[in-house]
């Protein structure tokens, strides 16, 4: 299996988990065409992630940023793949 079919399985996984709305708009994000959003949108969350101590920001946004940007940059798939990996393993223990 391909990184890149490895990221879109384990993604597909923690997509199924999440709530509806967010789901959606995953699901929209992802789309071959979404180019133009999903690359700011993930230097958003990455950055907003960085400042995780403050109110509604929160460090979960550094993976979910990654895991956006690796959509587009093949060097970070492998290494996304397999965190989000670990992460649905955790969430499916529980």
């Amino acid at each position: 299996m391909t990184p890149k079919e490895r990221l879109h399985l384990e993604l597909d996984l923690l997509q199924g988990r999440l709530p509806d709305w967010m789901s959606r708009n995953l699901d929209r994000v992802r789309r071959p065409g979404a180019v133009w959003v999903r690359v700011p949108l993930s230097l958003v969350l990455i950055a907003g992630g960085f400042l995780g101590f403050l109110p509604i920001l929160g460090f979960w946004m550094v993976p979910l940023g990654l895991a956006l940007l690796a959509l587009d940059l093949p060097f970070l798939r492998g290494p996304l793949a397999k965190f989000l990996g670990w992460v649905n393993r955790k969430l499916a223990s529980r």
